[in-house]
């Protein structure tokens, strides 16, 4: 209930359209197996289900051929859908084979407290929406995706996604005793657009694809390049179950990404080398040499908010030596203490402990 999904689709949505809700907390693994998210849909005759991408992945991870799910028939479910951060496609294809029913991402900020493109069921919209798309914008909001100086780009061409006034920002009306820092955050740089600081994309056929925050998009040698898919490139690869790439300073390039991958359970290290170079490889064939990943650390967990969202400017000050804060958000504080450890080894850094 802590963050904007608890109130919009916990409490009050279910409420104002009369449906029952089953809240889940903790961790769906351990409890006493993988199998708790299956048996509570079963028992429940659950028809949605609505949880973070990361929580889909930690399934992957624990029970990676749905042993321990498939002892609950899921037959009442007919949709999840996902949000808070990023889907990757292997995690939503793995959960789909899984659980049979389709996966559906959506886009939307706490700021706007209202989902700005979805998946509208109730619409007519399909339950087999375009691969990575996070719906078409709902009734009501004019999104539009811009070059830095506003103007807009060409269907399927990257740029800064705003929404025209005055439906957006829904019901935020300032930043608490921050009048001036609230139309200077959110509606100076687009006049009459609330600019949404993410990246994505517009296709031909209405639907919106949303790839990163815009400022993780970085620059190598002058080519942008979205860390959103660098990091499907990864995970794609079925021994890695989470990954996190995020760009750091570079003398020559300007910016090179590094990469932090999570492995699926029993994997044998000794293998790690030759999967690092077929990651590099990978990335290589996908997205082409610019995008010179080279560097990839294994990790046991990535340090996420408690609404599923990777701190990467955290991971990207430590990778650069600086010394951070953690955030009062995060889950699991101890995250950094690894990865902090796996930087020094790996990258020769003289790097502060998290504070």
């Amino acid at each position: 209930m802590g963050w904007a999904v608890g109130h919009g689709y916990v409490c009050y949505s279910p409420l104002l359209h009369r449906n029952t809700s089953i809240v889940f907390e903790g961790k769906p693994a351990g409890t006493p197996d993988a199998g708790q998210f299956s048996r509570v849909i079963a028992e429940n005759q659950v028809k949605g289900f609505f949880l973070a991408p990361t929580g889909l992945r930690f399934l992957k991870r624990e029970d990676p051929n749905f042993e321990q799910g498939s002892k609950y028939p899921s037959n009442s479910l007919k949709a999840i859908f996902v949000g808070g951060e990023r889907c990757d496609n292997s995690t939503k294809e793995w959960a789909s084979h899984h659980f049979k029913v389709p996966i559906l991402d959506h886009w939307w900020q706490t700021e706007t407290a209202h989902p700005m493109t979805g998946h509208c069921i109730g619409l007519g919209n399909t339950l087999n929406p375009p691969k990575d798309s996070t719906g078409r914008p709902v009734p009501g909001f004019d999104i539009r995706v811009v070059d830095e100086n506003g103007k807009n780009v060409a269907n399927g061409e990257m740029g800064r996604i705003v929404c025209k006034l005055p439906i957006a920002p829904g019901c935020l009306s300032t930043l608490y005793g921050n009048d001036e820092g609230f139309v200077g955050t959110y509606f100076s740089r687009f006049p009459g657009f609330y600019d949404t600081m993410d990246a994505g994309v517009i296709e031909s056929n209405g639907y919106v694809k949303v790839l990163a925050r815009d400022d993780d998009v970085i620059n190598v040698a002058g080519h942008r390049l979205s860390i959103s898919r660098l990091e499907e490139v990864l995970i794609s690869h079925p021994d890695v179950v989470d990954c996190a790439v995020v760009g750091v300073r570079d003398e020559l390039k300007g910016q090179i990404p590094i990469g932090l991958i999570v492995l699926k359970k029993h994997f044998h290290q000794e293998d790690l080398s030759s999967l690092k170079e077929e990651l590099v490889q990978q990335v290589r064939s996908n997205v082409g040499a610019v995008a010179a990943l080279k560097i990839l650390l294994s990790v046991n967990n990535l340090p996420r908010t408690r609404s599923g969202k990777i701190t990467r400017k955290c991971i990207a000050d430590m990778a650069m030596g600086l010394s951070i804060k953690i955030p009062a958000t995060i889950e699991d504080a101890t995250v950094f203490d690894e990865i902090r450890q796996v930087l020094v080894e790996n990258l020769n850094l003289d790097i502060p402990s998290p504070q």
